[in-house]
Parts: C-alpha cells; sequence; structure tokens
C-alpha cells in the first residue's frame, strides 16, 4: 500500500467517524470524577449535604466533597464544597485542589475546565486519640 493510498484510507475513516455522532458526557459523570479527584489530594475532605439551602448532617473529613458540574460542549465549569484540614493552608490547599481537578478531568473527560469554585464548609482539627487532662 503506498503512502497515498493509506492517507486516503484514513480520510475515510475520520469522514465515518465524523458521520457517526459526537459523545456527550452527562453533568453527573463529571461531577462524580471530579468528587473521587478531589480525594486524591491530601488534606481535604468533604462538606455536609445541604437541602434547600439548609446544611443537613455535620462536616465529616471521610465523606466526598460536594461537586456542581455545569458541561457546556466540550468546556465545564465546577462548583466544590469541601473541608481542609487544620492547620493546612487555606488557599494554598484550594489552589492545588484547583489546579489537580483541571488536570484530573481534563484527562478522565477530555473537556476543558473553565472555571472551578471553591468554597470550604469547614476546617478539621486533628482527631484526638485520648483524653485531654
Amino acid at each position: 500500500m503506498s503512502a497515498l493510498d493509506s492517507r486516503a484510507a484514513a480520510d475515510r475513516d475520520e469522514q465515518e467517524m465524523s458521520e457517526r455522532g459526537r459523545t456527550v458526557i452527562a453533568d453527573r459523570a463529571v461531577e462524580r470524577l471530579a468528587a473521587y479527584a478531589v480525594t486524591e489530594v491530601e488534606s481535604v475532605g468533604g462538606s455536609a449535604r445541604r437541602l434547600l439551602g439548609v446544611t443537613v448532617g455535620a462536616e465529616d473529613q471521610d465523606r466526598a466533597a460536594a461537586v456542581q458540574a455545569r458541561v457546556d460542549g466540550a468546556t465545564a465549569e465546577l462548583d466544590v464544597r469541601l473541608s481542609v484540614a487544620y492547620p493546612k493552608p487555606v488557599a494554598a490547599t484550594c489552589e492545588k485542589v484547583r489546579a489537580h481537578l483541571v488536570r484530573r478531568v481534563g484527562e478522565l473527560t477530555g473537556l476543558a475546565v473553565s472555571r472551578v469554585d471553591i468554597t470550604v464548609t469547614a476546617l478539621h482539627g486533628p482527631s484526638a486519640t485520648g483524653r485531654i487532662r
């Protein structure tokens, strides 16, 4: 097969793929992937659930972060609610989470993350292992 024949075959395959349609990634899928990606960052935990603007339950370091995603074509915007372990610096930790989410969501979905808004809902101190006297 000559180079010209292989290029013609590649063009034909590309045209067939473009005629098949496009892949759409649901907001909920991006939310789940982003929530998992947050767990990959050290010193970050989840936040309490909210119902009609009211916090339900307690803040929990072991809970997954709450993520809302909006996908528009090939871009995504994320709103993240999380907690940070005290005494980690909040701003630096949020920047680390933001950069990690942009990279990981891009790797996993192929979407460009255009915005990541982060709300820190709690600071968690070290857990007490015994009685303090």
